[in-house]
């Protein structure tokens, strides 16, 4: 009997994350996680905590309770050192892009190799190329951004945030702002750097069919808290009604008890009278 192929192993462990901004909760007791080698896609609302989580994922931000494991490290429990040396095995690419304007493309693809090695610069110069040529920009290097259309960009920072060949990568909205094709080619580009570099990508994104092009399981936030998380096949089937409003971009109008909209009508003033003495 043949045995049944082990489970890839869980480079990213969320367990009951709590997250508050000053007296607000952001994130209620979430729990996911993200497997070796798998694509998962953050979708949720505005407001919805998405990027909030990526954040603390990329152990930027301090939950207020839970705990996040990655690549079984406790992020709580690493002093300065190792949460530096730690993020050298991690590659982000950010919504905008954030290249250094006054740097060339190669030089801004360059940079974690000279803050973070000692390697010659030959070698770094060969590494840039090597970069470039899986993002599809081989002989841009000596280009400056402002030179660079909109995916161009998107893609050079795709470079420099692999260049490291990290484990895990972290992308926000890479699709934002670009047209329909572009969009498409990028959601592409990130399917062959998971293929050819065996790397986690974690994806936040809006755009239901750029996840349902790249995702193997897509996590759901509604107001904080984990509505769903499971394959695109599951979450196309999914019965629930705000699964199928997202789905099918319809809004939902909250409903409120007439003694609590009278309630939220009248706090600011009896707050108010109370603060003037009336």
């Amino acid at each position: 009997m043949t045995p049944a192929n082990p489970a890839p192993a869980k480079v990213i462990e969320v367990n009951d994350l709590v997250t508050h901004y000053g007296e607000r909760k952001i994130l209620n007791a979430v729990s996911m996680d993200v497997r070796d080698g798998e694509i998962m896609v953050i979708m949720g609302g505005s407001g919805s905590g998405k990027s909030t989580l990526l954040r603390q994922m990329m152990a930027l931000e301090q939950a207020t309770s839970g705990s996040i494991k990655l690549m079984g490290q406790d992020v709580d429990k690493m002093n300065i050192r190792e949460m530096f040396e730690f993020r050298k095995k991690i590659g982000v690419a950010f919504q905008g892009g954030a290249l250094f304007s006054s740097m060339t493309v190669g030089e801004n693809i360059m940079l974690p190799l000279v803050e973070h090695t000692k390697l010659d610069s030959k070698t770094m110069e060969i590494m840039v190329r090597m970069k470039l040529q899986v993002v599809d920009l081989a002989g841009f290097e000596n280009l400056m951004p402002s030179e660079l259309s909109g995916g161009m960009v998107k893609r050079a920072a795709f470079a420099r945030a692999i260049i490291m060949d990290p484990k895990i990568l972290f992308c926000d909205e890479p699709s934002a702002g670009l047209d329909p094709v572009i969009a498409s080619a990028l959601d592409d580009l990130i399917l062959r750097m998971r293929d050819a570099l065996g790397m986690s990508i974690i994806v936040v994104t809006h755009e239901l069919e750029s996840a349902f092009k790249i995702a193997d399981r897509i996590t759901v936030l509604d107001k904080g808290t984990i509505l769903f998380i499971g394959t695109v096949d599951e979450l196309r089937s999914s019965n629930k009604v705000r699964i199928q409003n997202l789905l099918n971009r319809r809004t939902e109008e909250e409903t409120l008890d007439p003694d609590e909209y009278l309630r939220r009508l009248t706090s600011g003033v009896e707050e108010i009278a109370g603060n003037t003495g009336l």
